[in-house]
């Protein structure tokens, strides 16, 4: 399992952005992190794979763990090693190479004799960049791209993959192909912490949910029931009852107060 436990971050040692996150990615999961920008979804991920630093950011309080070992002391190569990936956000290829040569830089710390092994799965789950792989990626479509840096993080065979808003600018169709394509890489022993803004498809996907609001969680439910939840429902799912006020309405403010208190 992966946990974090009552964590805090802050940046440039003044900005408080994490305050006491605990959260949890059983094995064989997909547990989805929902919340407005700025709520500090993508800090989590950065807290994990040991990013922090990079952004002027470091850990003050609370533990990272991966099967009950603690990781938060780690730098990004090392918590690669233990098994852990990320796709960061706004599709991060390596414009002027080619689909395979991507590829191939994601397994440079995994055994030599399981590249070509590796390879045949990621174009085997997507056809799609087999039928591009000598193509530079820069020229590649949004969605294709998207694909390209999720295979180019399974060619390490991460056992845990972090995906930071994987749909986020994508036409409706191709959401639903990286849907798919999260499930099945799940499907395959792969367990995913999915951040999303696209609740309807993260929840939708998830066994468990949890929703951020100014580095607290302020829910914390199988993703089933955060979807039945008025709040979420209303907040991140955009349906609201007919008739009911806007999103400041004394009602939902005294709630959201309540939430963060």
């Amino acid at each position: 399992m992966l946990a974090m436990e009552n964590l805090e971050v802050v940046y440039e040692d003044v900005i408080l952005v994490l305050k006491g996150i605990s959260l949890s990615v059983p094995e064989g999961s997909i547990v989805a992190l929902l919340g407005a920008n700025g709520a500090g979804k993508t800090t989590v991920l950065r807290a994990i794979t040991g990013l922090l630093d990079v952004h002027r950011g470091k850990i003050t309080k609370g533990t990272i763990t991966l099967d009950g070992k603690p990781i938060h002391h780690m730098d990004a190569p090392a918590t690669v090693a233990a098994g852990i990936g990320q796709v960061m956000e706004g599709r991060r290829t390596f414009t002027e190479f080619t689909v395979d040569e991507n590829l191939r830089i994601g397994a440079h710390t995994a055994d030599r004799g399981t590249v070509e092994a590796n390879l045949d799965r990621i174009y085997t789950l997507f056809p799609r960049l087999a039928e591009r792989r000598k193509q530079v990626a820069g020229y590649l479509s949004g969605g294709e791209q998207q694909m390209c840096v999720i295979g180019r993080a399974l060619m390490a065979e991460p056992r845990y993959l972090l995906l930071d808003e994987p749909s986020l600018g994508l036409a409706p169709l191709i959401v639903q192909q990286i849907r798919d394509l999260i499930v099945a890489i799940n499907e395959q022993g792969t367990s995913v912490l999915l951040v999303e803004q696209n609740a309807n498809m993260a929840l939708a996907i998830a066994s468990h949910g949890y929703v951020l609001e100014t580095g607290k969680v302020v829910m914390d439910k199988p993703a089933a029931v955060l979807r039945e939840d008025d709040d979420v429902r209303e907040f991140y799912l955009g349906l609201r009852e007919e008739g009911a006020a806007s999103f400041r309405d004394v009602k939902h403010y005294k709630r959201r107060k309540r939430w963060l208190s």
